[in-house]
This record gives C-alpha cells, structure tokens and sequence, in this order.
C-alpha cells in the first residue's frame, strides 16, 4: 500500500473536517470552526420542490460552499475537476496519488462501507480525502471515522460516480496555492458579515430568517399531504436527523459556529464575540430542544393539531432569537 504522509483527524463535518485536513497537510495550521466559520456557511432554508418527496429544510449552504467561500475569503485557490467519463476520472484520481498528492472526492455516503450499515444513507454530497493506494484499495481518511480505512478501488468507482440528486460526477479537489500572509482577521470578518446577511437580508421568502418562519407556518399542515400517520411520524423525526446527524457538529451547526466566534474573539482581541459565542450556544441548545421535541413527537406518534402548534412556536421563537443574534453580530462587523 503506497500511503502518503498524512495526519488524520476526525471532524464535526465532511466537507470543513476534509477542507480542515487539506489544509493543515500544505501548511495552513488553522481549526475545522475556524475553516466554518470563514466560509460563512451558517444558514437556513426551508424547500418545498419537485426534487425533494416532502419538505424539507437545510441548516448549512449547498455543498461546495465552504470550499469556494474560504478560498474567495483568503486567497487559496484550490485545484477542481468532474469527469463525463468514469476511466478518465479514475486514472485522474490515481496519477494524483501517486504524485503524493492527498485528493479530496465527492462520493455517495452509503458505498462507504467502513462505517457500519446502519449509519449509511444513499446521499451523494460525502466527502473524504484519498491518501493512499494499492492495486485494488484505496486508502481513506474520512472526518467521520476514527482511524485510516481502506475501501474497494471499485466501490469508491462506485461512489464517485453514482447518478442521482447531486451526483458527483467523480468531482475532485485539492489546495492549489495558499498565500504566504493569508489575512484571516479580514477572513473572519467577511465570513461573519456573510453569515450575517445571508440570514437577515436575503430577498428571498424561504431563506434565512424568513426560511424559519415559512417552516414554522408550514409544519402545521403536513399532515394533509403525509401518506399517514406513519409518513407524518417519520418527516417529523427527521427533523432531529437534519439538525443533529446531518446538521453535524448538533443543533444545525450552531455548535461549531458559536466555537468559530469563540475563536475569532481570542484571534481578534473582541470580547465581543466571545458574548456572542455564548449566545449561539443557547441558540444551539434551544434547537436541539426543537429536535428532543420533534423525536419525542414523532416516535409516539402524539401528532395533532396541539402538538404540532408548539413545534411551530418552538420554531418560530428561534426565529425571532437568530434575527436577533445576527442583526447584532452584522452591528458589530459592519
């Protein structure tokens, strides 16, 4: 096994932990929050569309984000590809890891066959880093597990260049050029006024603050278009699923976007956001109070009108507690 010099560590999510990796590997010492935080990648919206079979809400930007948000925050430029044809992506991948060059994939969750099989889903925006190979394994540091595990050459193939919602089309990435003097005071600062505006200024009637508050109206009516009452148990449950398991790092991020703040105060000399930090981790704590709710809900299948009225109350008081928060932390950048 031909294994490149790579230092693993797990992470609280895919895409920052894998980013984090990458960088620390070229010589960028800085923290997987810090890496979120920059990116500007806290987010909410709430989508009601053909690609999805019910409704749903996401608490992050659309992968990729993070990656393309950091480098446009600080300089780096990373080097990218997708491929039509699955050999040439393969042999891309191949010729970089035998150049010693640790190659960051886009893969389909559920082919990662390391994890155990209860963990894994069919979603198609995983990522991990490729540090290693022989004539049939490839060697893979993934954020979400604890130790350097090998996968089939074949299967990750299979990963990599699965269709569906967001395939990846054997997408690849890796740090191109990292600036000497990367200025990360004014990173941080451009991360937070993002995150700032994308939550409170956004034209757009189901993202940002006023994605919570469409949420909150909606989740009142799904019972007229769940199947039965065993659909409707499982779409609220998932509610836990999205800010916990796949809001990774619990409660939709709040967790690592409040130790981003935290960091940036010590980074910057603002106290400032150190209260600002302790104030998203109430805000974190109060939407894992949402998912608590929603699973206790949902398993005893106690979905009526009452029940689902709190939920939306709940919601709605993390809205009015987020337009709060970020229209004080936009004051304090602007």
């Amino acid at each position: 096994m031909k294994e490149i010099s790579f230092e693993h560590k797990m992470g609280a999510h895919c895409e920052s932990g894998t980013l984090t990796g990458l960088l620390n590997h070229n010589g960028l010492d800085i923290s997987e929050p810090m890496v979120f935080g920059i990116s500007g990648n806290i987010f909410f919206g709430y989508f009601e569309s053909s690609n999805f079979p019910f409704p749903t809400f996401i608490v992050r930007n659309k992968p990729g984000s993070i990656r393309k948000n950091f480098g446009k925050n600080t300089g780096v430029k990373f080097h990218t590809a997708s491929f039509k044809l699955k050999e040439k992506g393969e042999k891309y991948l191949n010729d970089l890891i035998s150049n010693n060059i640790p190659t960051a994939v886009q893969v389909d969750f559920y082919y990662m066959d390391y994890l155990p099989e209860w963990q894994r889903v069919h979603i198609n925006v995983h990522f991990v880093t490729i540090i290693g190979k022989n004539e049939t394994n490839y060697l893979v540091s993934d954020s979400y597990f604890p130790e350097k595990a090998k996968i089939a050459m074949s299967r990750m193939s299979k990963a990599r260049f699965v269709n569906g919602f967001m395939a990846p089309k054997g997408f690849l990435f890796y740090p191109e050029y990292i600036p000497d003097n990367i200025d990360l005071d004014k990173g941080i600062i451009k991360g937070i006024k993002k995150s700032a505006y994308n939550m409170t200024k956004l034209p757009v009637p189901f993202l940002g603050i006023k994605g919570m508050r469409k949420f909150a109206k909606k989740v009142v009516g799904w019972p007229k278009i769940a199947r039965d009452i065993d659909h409707l148990s499982h779409e609220i449950m998932k509610i836990t699923l999205l800010l916990e398991d796949q809001g990774t790092g619990g409660a939709g991020y709040r967790y690592l976007f409040a130790t981003f703040l935290q960091e940036a105060s010590e980074k910057l000399n603002e106290n400032s956001f150190k209260d600002m930090s302790k104030r998203m981790m109430e805000i974190g704590d109060n939407w894992r109070n949402i998912s608590y709710f929603a699973a206790k809900i949902g398993k005893n299948r106690d979905l009526g009108p009452e029940r689902l009225k709190e939920l939306s109350n709940m919601i709605n008081d993390r809205a009015d507690e987020e337009h709060l928060f970020f229209t004080d932390l936009y004051k304090l950048v602007k």
